[in-house]
């Protein structure tokens, strides 16, 4: 397996799964927008982002180092 492919995977996974939380800003606009609920909207990222990159791993688990 290709380390460079394997982490090209695991980062759009992170980078699809942060950007997941902008559907929060059409959801409830008031509680998170770029304005007051920056944090909010960070922490939502935050956690899309670690549950996307959690199921990469259970896809596609660390390469195996001897080949």
């Amino acid at each position: 397996m290709n380390w460079k492919l394997w982490l090209k995977g695991l980062g759009s996974a992170i980078i699809g799964g942060a950007a997941s939380a902008v559907t929060v800003t059409v959801v409830d606009p008031t509680n998170f927008n770029l304005d007051t609920g920056l944090q909010k909207l960070g922490m939502v990222a935050l956690v899309n982002a670690i549950i996307a990159a959690a199921l990469y791993l259970k896809q596609s688990p660390l390469p195996n180092s001897k080949q």
